[in-house]
């Protein structure tokens, strides 16, 4: 539950920050009348992305044993490349982030009402959809047959939109760059156990071949419906007895994953200004 609370409050705090930066500034310049087109753009991606979600819910619930093993083993495995994208992305972007949002507004402003709207939709829509894409792939990965996952998803976009709230009233300060850097960090380790648990799918769909190559089995020791089970299997999608491509997959994304992710960034240096030309002064 732990894990899909993680990634409720990570991607639902993006979509808040994004969704603050733009109503702010629109209340800070005194164009209030644009905020309905704004409100306008984020109801509709909001309503994409439940629509997206629900999809890829009820869609493969139609499906045979096989070909729903097939589409949630890619679409686990596609999830978990957006992810991964969008945490390194708002590592690198994060802090020019408000003033890239401001030139986007500035520019809607100037072309009229669809502009805006479809600016909010953008903005929002984008996390929105690989929020709904992760999620299900993350709940289907850790569900066992409770809703514990899925509560855990709503639990943490409720905080988030609160703390968007708190951001947006100046109530609460925190280190955004701290925060995105060490929720990103868990957020690679949970997205490992979704990509581990996408091979599985496949695997189970003789795509990749068979299960019965096992790594190890530690279900004695470490009981899947065990507390301790449980909450390993809710945090790291843990499984007591993968695969060896389980494993090897787990290893070889999570691994250099976090090395480059921790890796400290090059800032480019500088250029010195130009120095001035000497004036000669005029003869009288």
């Amino acid at each position: 539950m732990f894990g899909n609370y993680l990634i409720g409050l990570r991607e639902g705090l993006e979509a808040s920050l994004v969704v603050c930066i733009l109503i702010a500034y629109l209340v800070k310049t005194e164009r209030r009348d644009a905020l309905l087109p704004i409100w306008a753009g984020i109801g509709v991606a909001v309503a994409l992305a439940l629509g997206f979600g629900c999809a890829l819910t009820f869609g493969s619930s139609e499906l045979t044993f096989e070909a729903q093993e097939a589409l949630g083993g890619s679409l686990s495995i596609v999830a978990v490349g957006l992810v991964t994208w969008m945490v390194f992305w708002m590592r690198r972007t994060a802090r020019h982030l408000k003033a890239e949002l401001h030139g986007k507004l500035d520019a809607a402003l100037q072309m009229g009402t669809a502009a805006l709207v479809a600016t909010a939709f953008l903005a929002v829509g984008r996390e929105g959809l690989e929020t709904a894409l992760f999620v299900w792939a993350s709940v289907r990965a850790s569900s066992d047959g409770s809703h514990a996952p899925l509560i855990g998803v709503i639990l943490g976009l409720l905080t988030a939109v609160a703390l968007g709230w708190l951001f947006y009233k100046g109530t609460v300060r925190i280190n955004l760059a701290k925060f995105f850097t060490w929720t990103g960090a868990m957020l690679v380790v949970v997205a490992a156990g979704v990509l581990a648990y996408g091979v599985h799918d496949l695997q189970e769909a003789q795509f990749l071949g068979g299960l019965q190559d096992k790594a190890f089995d530690i279900s004695a020791t470490i009981p899947p419906d065990s507390w301790y089970g449980t909450l390993l299997k809710g945090v790291f999608n843990f499984q007591p007895d993968p695969t060896v491509l389980q494993v090897v997959v787990w290893l070889l994304y999570l691994v250099p994953t976090l090395a480059f992710f921790f890796a400290p960034t090059r800032s480019t240096p500088r250029k010195a200004p130009a120095p001035e030309k000497a004036t000669v002064p005029e003869q009288g």
